[in-house]
């Protein structure tokens, strides 16, 4: 209709103008409601045609949608196995910080664990201190052989000197014994080092592997014990959260409620744009919105990102071929819109539905590039009626309490 009044301006005023004054025609007389097309037939034609062509202008370079929607993203409540709520530290609509435990699930298994993987920890020290002991009681082994192996080879020694001193009173069979108790304690001197050599293997190496391994085992309990407190990761306030003692919660199919993240859609809208001005949103865009969550109110904004697909292309793969005419509705370009200024978002709830209108700006290539004199005033003519669609999402900002409270039949 504006697009129309303004057209008339140009179109059909100066050409009744004409008749009127020009040509003397009086209106009720010559010009009737019967004869307008015929007088008027030149103004109204430009007319039409000029309104079609200004409303072409104004929808592909100033783009609008009614598909604009602050989406935010939920975090659900589950905990990383299956169990039987013991303790709940929340209620419902609270607001948690990061870290903060909401509900802890039975830990009686996991408490177990810990304990046995303590007691493990615990042997393994016992062991280690066991086998210091050992290892100063080989040392002392290792003494008394070689002691009892010096004096089996100092008496073997004076009794072979006594045979060469031809001794009637020392045998051969006595130096026999003496040389086979030589040999035996001289074993008895390697089994005692090789027995400190495996306390000292126990002590540098086995034991300290048991050692680490259960340290592991018991930092692993550990972790298992604390899955059971399931805790918010992010700052946020629970909803739908109706968790009670003895609940069963499972990860897969029942969770224990949602957290809405403190920042969720606060940080702009995500809008669908018709495909055919793909080529004309582009990244940096100035941009206007208004929400029915907070009507009256134009909140200015610029486009921050284009997505590069048409998400209405997805194809998904399965044992069905899919026919290109399934996709008989024509999908729109995602734009995301941040606002122009900091806190423009503050009173926009998440999850509101807003228009929203997208302007095309060539001031840099006005000022920047040398253009001809027709093309400088079409690119004018293109920023000027920008001015159009902003008027039309204003009216809309106006009416849209009317029209969802009133004539919509919601309340």
């Amino acid at each position: 209709m504006i697009e129309l009044l303004l057209c008339s301006l140009v179109t059909i005023l100066p050409d009744y103008l004409y008749r009127r004054y020009a040509q003397g025609k009086r209106l009720g007389r010559e010009i009737t409601l019967y004869s307008v097309w015929f007088e008027l037939r030149y103004g109204i034609t430009a007319c039409l045609a000029l309104t079609i062509s200004l409303i072409t202008l104004i929808l592909y370079f100033h783009p609008s949608t009614s598909n604009a929607v602050s989406f935010f993203r939920t975090v659900p409540l589950l905990p990383e196995g299956s169990g039987r709520v013991e303790e709940v530290y929340v209620k419902v609509r609270d607001k948690v910080e990061a870290g903060q435990p909401i509900f802890r699930l039975d830990s009686s298994k996991q408490e177990a664990a810990l304990e046995t993987a303590r007691r493990r920890l615990s042997e393994v020290d016992a062991a280690l201190a066991s086998a210091t002991s050992e290892l100063a009681a080989a040392d002392a082994r290792i003494g008394e052989a070689q002691a009892a192996y010096q004096q089996a080879l100092q008496e073997l020694e004076t009794k072979i000197e006594l045979r060469k001193r031809h001794e009637a009173s020392v045998a051969a069979r006595e130096i026999e014994r003496l040389q086979i108790l030589v040999t035996g304690r001289d074993a008895a001197v390697l089994t005692a080092k090789a027995n400190k050599g495996t306390t000292e293997t126990q002590i540098s190496s086995v034991l300290p592997a048991q050692k680490a391994s259960a340290e592991a085992e018991l930092a692993q309990a550990e972790v298992e014990l604390n899955k059971t407190t399931v805790r918010a990761g992010i700052a946020g306030t629970l909803e739908q959260f109706t968790l009670r003692k003895g609940d069963v919660v499972n990860p897969l199919m029942r969770p224990a409620g949602v957290l809405i993240p403190a920042d969720a859609g606060r940080w702009g809208l995500i809008a669908g744009f018709n495909q055919l001005e793909a080529q004309v949103i582009k990244v940096g865009m100035l941009a206007e919105a208004t929400c029915i969550s907070n009507p009256l109110t134009i909140i200015p904004m610029v486009v921050t990102d284009v997505q590069d697909l048409i998400a209405s292309g997805q194809l998904r793969a399965s044992d069905q071929l899919v026919d290109a005419q399934q996709a008989a509705v024509p999908g729109t370009l995602t734009v995301y819109l941040e606002p122009l200024f900091e806190g423009g978002f503050d009173n926009v709830p998440p999850g509101s539905k807003c228009l929203a209108n997208a302007y095309t700006n060539n001031h840099d290539r006005l000022q920047n590039e040398d253009l001809g004199t027709m093309t400088s005033l079409y690119l004018h003519m293109i920023d000027t009626v920008g001015v159009v669609h902003a008027i039309i999402l204003r009216i809309h900002a106006l009416l849209l309490p009317f029209q969802t409270l009133v004539f919509s039949g919601e309340h």
